[in-house]
């Protein structure tokens, strides 16, 4: 693909677009420098003539316009240097001491001695003060009969508009580099249209995911306009913020071993017993994974708060309190062991059961063969449910921020840094501090599953499964279970009576009240959030399995780069990603806060790991030669993806659909930081009606988000059902 001519070109054309670009953009800067001064100039004339005629207040008068142009700084030298003894008023004692150390040089000489002549002057450069450039007019101060009565040292501040000037050379730069990377992939590329797409992809994961955080790690660095490691001494000596990441630490080990616990017992029964009704249990097992963040925090108040229905009216308790760790640990054991049960279950239902065979054969006991033989090798399941636990409590923001009381964490304080004192920088490298005891965990399980062999199927597996509980075990383990899911429903029972209780702890009589109130002052937030997931829900879906297919099928350099970029979202705690996404889209050249379009980015980059983890699983199990024939009889790539890909992703295509747009409508995290007065979120209203005592309110809308939720999930499942022939009997 590479020849002399075609380089030659290449090079001709490239210094031919950077000369016209340069040219272009430098005559946009010229025109903008010159209105610029003219407009500078004409404040100065403005100010020069409003001088006080009577030798009033001075400083009053600099004052004066210095609060209604918060970007001008004046000196004002009454009487003319070298021919009159001098006065110098002024409000900025830095400033006059800048001015002063600079007053003999050249430019101010020159300045100060064109002003006596009655002529402006503008400095020859821009001078720095205080980490900020301002450029310089001279102007004389004139009375009515045209006397110059002394010298206005006018400083302009060029902050904002040295953001233009940046914005341009930002536009600049990139219209080479684009035409660089089109020419190039046009005329040096095989396959011109994949690489666009590969090219595209990449773009937009660096432009939102790399980009924001290191717009956030860059914060955590800078002290007014310089590098400084005062926020991280600030954070790691404070005892408060200590003892929240303490606490993060102790709630993610607590959480993380029960919830490993409990899925493991509904995984091991599932899928290594003949119990009847698994479909009914499997969705039980499921059904936090689908529920609003907030929906088990608000049935744990309503029943064991402090004016709870089971603490207070049925018991009668006035110490006993459910915040804190322990209150913490139960709702999101409760929330988050479908996610180990989910890890745990495709491991344990893969063992293939001649290893159990052959040590029951030997006269081992149904104990000591899951002891020694199925418990070690779902070692990896349980390593990695236990750590995808541990990452989601680490990074957990609803339920702490309602229940967690005087027992602190990390995303608590990174959002209350935030929202409650505006130290963004504070809570970027709180945030950022999460991201510690997650990869550390990751690394360890990794090492520890690397030096151990797991591999039990060598050939074609067995069909059937040996059963290793007797049935007094398994009557007990369907029992924890049927336990279990007693205490779900319940939570989500009350959630339900919520709706129609007047005022719950104080007076439970039937309303409709609720219903009508929170429907009504919920339904434009309901409407954004279903709109906003809605857009957001075809794009993630498309674009996951573009990716996968991208990941799986081809071939390129920083083919691994562009793997963490996508994957990376899905380690990274939502507050951090809402910090940074404000922190990055805040400024030119991309302003998206306060647009729908920054939350639908961010429903976008958060669920696309999970998607794109589906798609390249599936993928995996289609031959690429199917692919080929389509490009064979004279497909291009887009048809191909289209009519062949796509379809054979069914499965996975709409897996991500339903799961992207059941995230969307239920995150908080991330959305909380990224919500305005024109696009709010149903979660952060459920928030504000729990956090002012309204649990009715809360109650109405989090029983409406599942309502929508399940509906989607549920559409989902008659969608894509599980095939029969993946089904395995089970012998006794």
């Amino acid at each position: 693909m590479f020849t002399k001519r075609k380089v030659v070109y290449f090079i001709i054309l490239l210094i031919f677009v950077s000369v016209l670009d340069f040219w272009i953009f430098s005559n946009v800067k010229k025109s903008y420098n010159s209105v610029l001064n003219d407009n500078f100039l004409k404040t100065s004339h403005i100010i020069s003539r409003s001088i006080p005629q009577d030798g009033a207040d001075y400083k009053k008068w600099i004052k004066k316009y210095e609060e209604e142009n918060e970007n001008l700084k004046i000196i004002y030298i009454n009487g003319l240097p070298g021919f009159f003894e001098t006065t110098d008023y002024y409000d900025d004692n830095d400033l006059y001491n800048f001015y002063k150390e600079n007053y003999n040089s050249e430019d101010f000489k020159k300045g100060i001695e064109s002003a006596e002549y009655s002529e402006f002057y503008f400095s020859k450069q821009d001078y720095e003060f205080n980490n900020s450039k301002y450029r310089i007019i001279f102007a004389p101060i004139i009375n009515d009969d045209y006397d110059v009565l002394g010298i206005g040292v006018f400083f302009f501040k060029m902050d904002g508009y040295m953001k233009f000037y940046r914005l341009v050379n930002i536009f600049m730069y990139s219209i080479i580099i684009i035409f660089a990377l089109l020419y190039g992939i046009i005329n040096f590329s095989r396959d011109p249209v994949m690489n666009f797409i590969i090219l595209t992809i990449f773009i937009i994961v660096a432009l939102f995911t790399a980009y924001p955080l290191f717009e956030a790690v860059r914060l955590t660095f800078i002290k007014n306009g310089e590098f400084s490691l005062e926020i991280w001494k600030r954070i790691l000596t404070t005892k408060q913020y200590l003892s929240a990441f303490w606490g993060s630490i102790k709630l993610g080990i607590s959480t993380a071993t029960l919830s490993t616990l409990v899925g493991f017992l509904f995984a091991f029964v599932l899928a290594r017993t003949g119990i009847k009704g698994k479909k009914f249990f499997s969705t039980m097992a499921t059904l936090p994974v689908i529920s609003p963040p907030f929906s088990l925090t608000l049935s744990i108040l309503l029943l064991f708060g402090n004016n709870g229905l089971i603490t207070k009216k049925i018991l009668g308790l006035h110490n006993f309190s459910i915040y804190g760790l322990t209150g913490l640990t139960l709702v999101q054991t409760m929330g988050m062991f479908p996610i180990a049960y989910l890890t745990m279950v495709g491991v344990l239902h893969s063992i293939d059961s001649t290893l159990e065979d052959a040590s029951l054969d030997l006269n081992a006991s149904k104990l000591k063969t899951f002891l020694k033989v199925t418990l070690p090798l779902s070692m990896p399941g349980i390593l990695s449910a236990w750590l995808l636990v541990f990452t989601n409590s680490l990074a957990d923001f609803a339920n702490p921020l309602i229940l967690s009381g005087n027992y602190r964490v990390l995303s608590v304080e990174a959002y209350l840094e935030v929202t409650g004192m505006n130290r963004l920088g504070n809570g970027a490298a709180l945030s950022i501090l999460l991201l510690l005891p997650t990869i550390t965990a990751f690394l360890v399980q990794r090492f520890w599953v690397s030096k151990k062999s797991f591999v039990t199927v060598t050939g074609k597996p067995s069909p059937r499964i040996t059963e290793l509980v007797s049935k007094p075990v398994k009557i007990t383990l369907v029992t924890l279970m049927i336990f279990i899911i007693i205490f779900l429903i319940s939570l989500y029972g009350t959630i339900v009576a919520g709706c129609f209780v007047k005022n719950w702890g104080i007076d439970y009589t039937f309303t409709l009240e609720n219903i009508k109130e929170a429907l009504q002052r919920g339904k434009d937030a309901i409407t954004d959030t279903v709109t906003l997931a809605s857009l957001a829900t075809p794009i993630a879906g498309i674009l996951a399995m573009m990716t996968a297919l991208i990941l799986v099928r081809k071939r390129f350099s920083g083919k691994r780069i562009f793997e963490i970029l996508i994957m990376a979202p899905f380690a990274i705690p939502g507050t951090l990603i809402g910090i940074s996404y404000i922190l990055a889209f805040n400024k030119p050249p991309i302003i998206l806060v306060g647009t729908g379009a920054i939350i639908v980015i961010n429903y976008i980059i958060r669920e696309l790991p999970v998607g794109v983890e589906g798609g390249v699983a599936a993928l995996r199990q289609i031959d690429p030669s199917i692919e080929e024939a389509a490009q064979d009889l004279g497909a291009d790539v887009p048809t191909v993806f289209k009519t062949v890909v796509l379809p054979l992703l069914r499965p996975a295509f709409i897996s991500s659909l339903s799961y992207t747009f059941v995230r969307s409508m239920t995150a908080v995290s991330a959305v909380i930081f990224l919500i305005s007065a024109k696009w709010y979120h149903i979660t952060v209203l459920i928030y504000n009606f729990s956090e002012n005592l309204r649990f009715g309110l809360a109650s109405v809308l989090a029983t409406t988000l599942i309502i929508i939720v399940l509906a989607a999930f549920g559409i989902m499942r008659l969608l894509v059902r599980e095939s029969e022939t993946l089904e395995k009997t089970v012998s006794q």
